[in-house]
């Protein structure tokens, strides 16, 4: 009876199953039919879409292609357009041309025919020329060659006494013109270049406000009196001359270093040798400076451009440079303003003229050890920074040294021989004493290991200072001795010459 039940209850939960199972297949595909459909309408969506854009877009090329067909077509009909236009253009002309082209037949035609005619009457005319001349030789005769040969002679003789008598005339009027014009030239170039002739010494004056100040210059047992001299090569002179102190050097521009380095340190109060070496040193470098300042301003003032940097540098040191006791850049500012108003009055170009003259003695203040005369330095170095032909010419020919190739070098020279000749411009004197102490100083500085040499008290006693590491003191007391024996054998001095070696060990260390 359990087992019934049992048997019964299972055939139901089977039919139950089976019916579950049924019903649920049944829904699943409903569903997926209704996914099945809902994906086909979107796919027919999307497809419909799709064509609607790829219709667009067709529509947008072609009517973009249409558009470019449209250009190409106005364009392809202008340019037909203007060739049918060029073509007529071509027509008219060539039909001109043959229009000309048979106007030109007529005309050559005609002249054909007046050219046989003058051939015509150029042969009955030399016929009859024949003729006359045949009467004229049986008058005359001689024959028509023979009277032509001797109206040439005739014509030539009286041809050549009229062009001598026209020569020494013409040589006589340009000889007495040319004295006047010169004359006229050079005392108007003269009165109108009119400029200083006072004459610069060897000896500056330093002005102190008191003794104490003195006393502080010369230092304790003068060491700073020393150190100043060895620093700047000028002989200091301090003497029972009130308020005052002499510097001594027959180099201007170790006067004014030593002089400025002087004011300095009067200044700022603090006097020792460490200080006045520091000092002299920064003087040095603003009085390089202050050269090339001038040699700037002078060009400027000149009206002259384009030079070469160290050209101006060598101008600038003209102002610290004498030549027989005229100063130099004076002189060169003169002589180019000279070289100037000459070239103008004779139609040159002045400017070139005033450039050659303020350069012309360039070769005077260049530190070279060439051998040369100073003319032939200048132009060598006028060369070297690329001046003109002519420019170089004029430097190097001032003094006749140098084959004269240039139209203005003839001027340069003789502007040089002008302010050179103004009473009281120069001194030969002083010249030849700066010559000798120069010479006594570069004969000590010829010897190794020497750094500086001075030519002190007018060349009474020349200062040398050697390097401590390269002499030693045995080699310090032969040098003296060697110096002195040169100069004696090698130069012309008045007295006696003192040489002094000085070799100085310093030891330097710094504390940090």
């Amino acid at each position: 009876m359990i087992l019934f039940y049992v048997l019964a209850a299972l055939g139901g939960a089977a039919v139950a199953l089976a019916i579950y199972i049924a019903v649920t297949r049944a829904t699943a595909r409903g569903r997926a039919d209704a996914i099945i459909e809902k994906a086909q309408l979107e796919a027919e969506n999307i497809k419909q879409q799709k064509i609607l854009q790829a219709k667009e877009k067709f529509l947008q090329l072609k009517e973009e292609h249409d558009q470019k067909v449209r250009e190409t077509n106005n364009e392809l009909r202008e340019r037909e357009n203007n060739i049918k236009s060029r073509e007529g253009q071509l027509r008219e002309q060539a039909s001109e041309l043959g229009r000309k082209q048979h106007d030109l037949d007529s005309q050559k035609g005609q002249v054909n025919a007046l050219k046989n005619k003058l051939d015509a009457k150029m042969e009955e005319c030399e016929r009859l020329t024949a003729q006359v001349n045949k009467e004229l030789e049986s008058v005359a005769g001689m024959t028509a060659e023979e009277a032509k040969k001797a109206l040439v002679e005739n014509l030539k003789a009286e041809a050549r006494t009229e062009a001598q008598a026209y020569i020494n005339d013409t040589m006589d009027e340009a000889r007495l013109n040319a004295a006047k014009e010169a004359k006229r030239i050079v005392i108007n170039t003269i009165q109108r270049t009119a400029t200083e002739t006072a004459i610069e010494n060897a000896v500056t004056t330093f002005p102190i406000d008191s003794d104490e100040i003195k006393g502080r210059i010369i230092g304790r047992e003068g060491r700073n009196i020393r150190a100043l001299e060895a620093a700047t090569g000028v002989e200091i002179v301090v003497d029972d001359t009130p308020d005052a102190i002499l510097l001594s050097a027959f180099d201007p521009v170790r006067r004014e270093v030593a002089r400025l380095s002087l004011h300095q340190l009067v200044i700022d109060g603090r006097i020792h040798p460490a200080r006045i070496e520091e000092v002299v040193a920064k003087v040095s470098k603003q009085l390089e400076d202050e050269i090339l300042e001038t040699g700037k301003r002078t060009c400027i003032d000149l009206g002259i451009h384009g030079l070469n940097i160290e050209l101006v540098k060598l101008i600038g040191r003209m102002k610290y440079r004498s030549s027989y006791g005229q100063n130099l850049l004076q002189h060169s500012r003169e002589v180019a303003n000279i070289s100037a108003i000459m070239a103008a009055e004779l139609g040159l170009n002045p400017k070139a003229a005033k450039r050659a003259g303020l350069l012309h003695d360039i070769g005077k203040v260049c530190v070279s050890d060439e051998e040369l005369p100073h003319a032939l330095l200048g132009a060598k170095l006028a060369e070297q920074y690329k001046e003109r032909p002519e420019i170089v010419n004029a430097i190097g020919s001032h003094h006749e040294e140098m084959e004269m190739t240039s139209i203005i070098s003839p001027i340069v020279l003789v502007a040089d021989a002008i302010s050179g000749a103004r009473p009281g411009a120069r001194r030969e004197v002083i010249e030849s004493y700066i010559k000798r102490l120069k010479g006594m100083e570069d004969l000590a500085a010829s010897y190794p290991g020497v750094t500086k040499s001075y030519a002190i008290q007018a060349g009474r006693e020349l200062r040398v200072i050697v390097g401590a590491e390269e002499v030693s003191d045995e080699q310090a007391a032969r040098l003296s001795v060697d110096i002195a024996q040169r100069i004696q054998d090698e130069m012309t001095y008045p007295g006696q010459v003192k040489i002094t070696v000085i070799r100085e060990t310093r030891s330097v260390a710094i504390a940090k």
